[in-house]
């Protein structure tokens, strides 16, 4: 295959979100939430854990925990028993109750908007992060890497980094800032919904005539 020029590149990331807008105009933050605390504690909840599940558990969570004074105000141990599916609930409980914490003790109990910040929130790194900025305060400072975005932009041949930081400045590079939070769900309602790991359907693919992975697994 002849290397891609970074023009044609772009040029092709152009178009598969463009494709990907018109398969999915209602792609979203899948995380329920009313306000940035309950969607900073459920993106916490997500690692290793399907959103679906996070959305099983967090109202009762909210309900007792209604913000981060409250939070801060509770115990490990009640915490991780209304967390205990999400697995991982030792760690997340220690998390939850260090980060409520956080907020009340630097920052009046609101969850702050920039990244520095956020990242210096005890269980928050640049993913997390990134899903707050975005979703919560509309701001596009960096693209949200999880699973279905770092596959999915290999497959695409967008990137061969497998560092999600790395993942993300090749992507940043290609596709313009106001789409870079939108991306993100883009490609987990694609990775979802067509580009699934174990058994993609290219043939019903709304962007397989820019994925080099698609037309080689059709080709074959």
């Amino acid at each position: 295959m002849a290397r891609e020029s970074a023009a044609a590149r772009v040029a092709r990331a152009t178009k598969i979100v463009a494709a990907l807008e018109r398969a999915y105009p209602d792609a979203h933050c899948a995380l329920d939430h009313n306000d940035p605390y309950q969607l900073l504690v459920a993106t916490i909840l997500s690692a290793q854990c399907t959103d679906a599940r996070v959305n099983l558990v967090t109202p009762a969570l909210f309900a007792r925990f209604p913000g981060p004074a409250a939070l801060a105000d509770g115990t490990q141990e009640e915490i991780e028993e209304l967390i205990r599916s999400t697995g991982f609930f030792r760690n997340k409980g220690k998390n939850l109750l260090a980060m409520a914490a956080a907020l009340v003790e630097r920052h009046e109990g609101r969850v702050p908007e920039t990244m520095d910040e956020l990242r210096a929130l005890p269980g928050v790194g640049r993913k997390t992060a990134n899903v707050i900025l975005g979703n919560a305060f509309g701001r596009n400072d960096g693209i949200t890497v999880d699973t279905h975005v770092g596959r999915i932009s290999r497959l695409l041949r967008l990137t061969s980094a497998t560092d999600p930081e790395k993942v993300e400045r090749d992507l940043m590079a290609l596709f313009p800032q106001p789409k870079w939070t939108l991306l993100s769900h883009l490609l987990i309602s694609h990775g979802r919904a067509i580009c699934i790991a174990r058994r993609p359907h290219c043939a019903a693919c709304p962007i397989a005539a820019e994925c080099p992975s698609a037309k080689r697994t059709m080709r074959d």
